[in-house]
């Protein structure tokens, strides 16, 4: 039989008569597989860079391909939902319980779920969609993959039955693991987590002893669990109250326009499924009470890296942007 070998980095090739063929697959764990008198051992969830033949057995590009899943349950808390709990511990499900919750996913992939998802109560209901992302381990800007889920009041992250652990398309391995929010700034580990197929990894955002990447990246509420920043109102991704670009003129802007405010008022309310609904209760509110500017003003006002607590002072995002 003829015997091919494929090695770890750049792989050879080797028949067992001598002849040598290199460098066909770049590859980093495997297993092994016989066609036509060819026994190949190979590795996993790389491709192919050429074609081989012998004794009429054909290794086309691709070859080696494989399609992993691994399993993971992140939990993170969301800060505007946590802001004035119905539940102590729990995040408000305000746009799930207002039927305000759309059935398709407002990130890139455009998931879609049944509607009946969101008719679950207590610490597993819906509180809104999120995205996930898994950075490869040398690089934090190249991603391996994302998609939508779906976040529980208690934290959990979910599939998109609303109930399944989480699976990811990614090789079993170590990656960075980051979650986003349309209107809260995202938050990555600080260190590499290992992945597996057949074991569920859990990743508290939410505890304090998670080490997460960049400085400050979640902010610290009244219990000691840590969340993600609300404030975000537009598609710069970053946290203003005042000066050029700011994100409290966003909600303004939009309430002193909305169709419905025939008196121009500042205390106007906007309800749907609004980006600028920094506490996620289903109404978007400029001044007045209950209004979304004073989330942001409070968290620049109180960021630890605003040192001279000043209004125009911007909270940047700390996920390290995609390459």
């Amino acid at each position: 039989m003829l015997r091919l070998f494929v090695f770890v980095v750049f792989a050879n090739c080797t028949i067992i008569n001598a002849q040598t063929i290199e460098k066909y697959s770049i590859d980093s764990g495997g297993a092994i597989a016989s066609a036509g008198g060819m026994e190949l051992m190979y590795t996993l969830g790389e491709t192919s860079i050429q074609e081989l033949k012998v004794s009429g057995t054909s290794m086309s590009e691709g070859f080696i391909n494989s399609n992993f899943k691994v399993l993971v349950l992140p939990q993170v808390f969301l800060q505007g939902p946590m802001l004035n709990p119905s539940t102590p511990g729990l995040m408000n499900d305000d746009l799930r319980s207002g039927n305000q919750l759309p059935t398709t996913s407002p990130y890139a992939d455009v998931a879609t779920v049944n509607a009946s998802i969101f008719t679950v109560t207590g610490n597993n209901a819906i509180v809104d969609w999120v995205w996930l992302e898994l950075r490869a381990s040398n690089d934090t800007g190249e991603l391996i993959n994302g998609k939508s889920a779906l976040l529980q009041r208690d934290g959990d992250i979910v599939d998109l039955d609303g109930v399944s652990n989480l699976k990811m398309q990614a090789a079993p391995t170590q990656h960075y693991v980051v979650v986003k929010h349309r209107n809260h700034l995202g938050v990555m580990t600080g260190n590499t987590v290992g992945l597996k197929e057949t074991a569920n990894t859990s990743i508290a955002y939410k505890q304090n002893a998670l080490v997460t990447y960049g400085s400050n990246a979640q902010v610290q509420l009244a219990n000691g669990s840590m969340a993600l920043w609300a404030g975000i109102t537009d598609t710069n991704k970053k946290i203003r109250f005042s000066g050029a670009n700011n994100n409290a003129n966003v909600i303004k802007d939009a309430v002193l326009a909305h169709p419905g405010n025939g008196f121009n008022s500042v205390t106007y309310g906007i309800s749907g499924y609004l980006l600028f609904d920094c506490d996620l209760n289903g109404q978007g509110k400029f001044s007045g009470s209950g209004n979304d500017s004073n989330i942001i003003k409070d968290n620049v006002l109180s960021h630890p890296a605003n040192g001279f607590n000043s209004p125009t002072f911007t909270i940047n995002p700390t996920v390290p942007p995609k390459n």
